[in-house]
């Protein structure tokens, strides 16, 4: 699965800092290890930024990609101006609809669609 989504990258978002699972799975250590072995055939190939995959409430997360394995620092925090807001008001900040959440720490977030998860991954790569 995460194998799959990292190859698939470019085609979820043509910048390849997005990678999409269609189910959840557990990925940081190896999407880690997928990752560095590509950077070293391709050492100008984009680093991750966002994964997104499917929750139990059959909602959609949108996680920052951490600096490094167990870092609590993302290499892409969501944006500032979005963090600790929810629901109908980060949908109206963020212009997506369907949001549900932003941690106020901006490692996480949350949309009720597939659809949306990734509009706002998109949306926050042209952010700080």
């Amino acid at each position: 699965i995460v194998e799959e989504g990292f190859n698939s990258r470019f085609d979820i978002d043509k910048s390849g800092q997005i990678v999409l699972f269609e189910q959840f799975c557990p990925w940081k250590e190896h999407l880690d290890v997928i990752e560095e072995e590509a950077m070293a055939k391709d050492p100008e190939a984009p680093k991750l930024f966002y994964v997104l995959y499917p929750d139990t409430s059959n909602s959609w997360r949108v996680q920052a990609v951490a600096e490094r394995p167990g870092s609590f620092k993302s290499r892409h925090a969501l944006p500032e101006a979005w963090r600790g807001v929810r629901d109908d008001a980060l949908s109206e900040r963020s212009g997506v609809e369907g949001c549900i959440f932003v941690h106020q720490s901006g490692f996480i977030g949350g949309n009720k669609t597939r659809d949306g998860a990734l509009e706002l991954a998109r949306k926050a790569l042209t952010m700080d």
